[in-house]
C-alpha cells in the first residue's frame, strides 16, 4: 500500500511539472510570435541585398570579359553600348534627319576625375550625414543611366522587368534598332547592331535578363568614355547599380 501511495505522489509531481513547463513554453511561443515577423523580414531583406550585389558582380564580370574580348579582336577594349572606347553610354544614337549624335549625360571623360564627380553625386558618395538626409534619387539622375537588359525587355512570363516610371534612357534599348533580341539571335550576326547596350548584354547572358530581387529594382549602368592614345590612353569607366537604391547597390569597373 505504501508503494502505491508513493507511486501516486510521484505521478502528481510529474503532472505538476509538465503543466508548469507547458505554461512556460506557451508563454515563450507567444513572445516569439510577436517578435519573429520583424526578424524574418530582416533576414529576407538581407538575402535580397546579398543577391543583388551578387548579380551586379555577374554583370561586372561579364562586362570585363566583353572588354577583354574586344581588346583581342579590335586591339582596344570597349564596354557593351559603346561603339568605340571613347563613347559615352547611354548615347551615340544618330538623331533623326541629321548626322549628329547625342549622349544622355555630360560625362565626357576628357577629365575623368571631374566626370566621376558627377556620377558620385548621383550615387551619394562622399556626402555628409546632413546631405544624406536630404538625398533623393531623381528622374534627372535616372536619365543619365541605361537599362542593362533594356527597358522593353520582358521576363519569361511576359512581364516588363523595368519598374513603371523609371525615367531611364532608352538609347541603348534593343527596340531602338527595330528588332527584338530573339529576332536578332535568329540571324546570328550583329550586322550594324554593335554598340546597342541591351542587345550586347542579352547576348552575354544567353538572352536571359537578370531581374533584381527587389520589386522596384532594375539593373542600370553608364559608361564614362576613355580618352587618349598609345601609352597616354585611358580606359573607359563602367558603373553598374540597382535602381532599388543606387547609392547602396553599385560597383565600378575600369580595366
Amino acid at each position: 500500500m505504501k508503494k502505491v501511495i508513493k507511486y501516486l505522489k510521484s505521478l502528481n509531481r510529474e503532472s505538476g511539472n509538465s503543466l508548469a513547463e507547458f505554461a512556460v513554453t506557451t508563454a515563450m511561443m507567444a513572445t516569439l510570435a510577436t517578435t519573429a515577423a520583424p526578424k524574418f523580414s530582416g533576414v529576407g531583406e538581407g538575402a535580397k541585398e546579398k543577391k543583388t550585389l551578387s548579380d551586379i558582380d555577374k554583370i561586372i564580370t561579364a562586362s570585363n570579359n566583353f572588354y577583354n574580348d574586344r581588346v583581342s579582336q579590335d586591339g582596344r577594349g570597349r564596354f557593351p553600348g559603346q561603339e568605340k572606347f571613347d563613347d559615352t553610354v547611354p548615347g551615340r544614337r544618330t538623331d533623326e534627319g541629321t548626322s549628329t549624335t547625342s549622349a544622355a549625360h555630360d560625362y565626357s571623360g576628357e577629365d575623368q576625375i571631374g566626370a566621376e564627380g558627377g556620377v558620385k553625386e548621383q550615387l551619394a558618395i562622399g556626402l555628409t550625414d546632413t546631405q544624406l538626409d536630404n538625398y533623393e534619387w531623381t528622374s534627372s539622375y535616372a536619365g543619365n543611366w541605361a537599362s542593362v537588359f533594356g527597358t522593353s525587355t520582358l521576363d519569361a512570363k511576359g512581364n516588363a522587368i523595368v519598374p513603371d516610371g523609371s525615367g531611364l534612357s532608352t538609347n541603348e534599348d534593343v527596340d531602338e534598332i527595330g528588332q527584338t533580341y530573339s529576332q536578332w539571335a535568329q540571324t546570328g550576326t550583329f550586322d550594324d547592331h554593335e554598340g546597342i547596350g541591351a542587345l550586347e548584354y542579352l547576348e552575354l547572358f544567353g538572352g536571359n535578363a537578370i531581374s533584381s530581387p527587389f520589386q522596384d529594382g532594375h539593373y542600370i549602368y553608364l559608361v564614362i568614355k576613355g580618352n587618349g592614345s598609345g601609352s597616354e590612353s585611358v580606359s573607359p569607366i563602367l558603373y553598374v547599380a540597382d535602381l532599388e537604391s543606387p547609392k547602396d547597390f553599385w560597383k565600378k569597373l575600369q580595366p
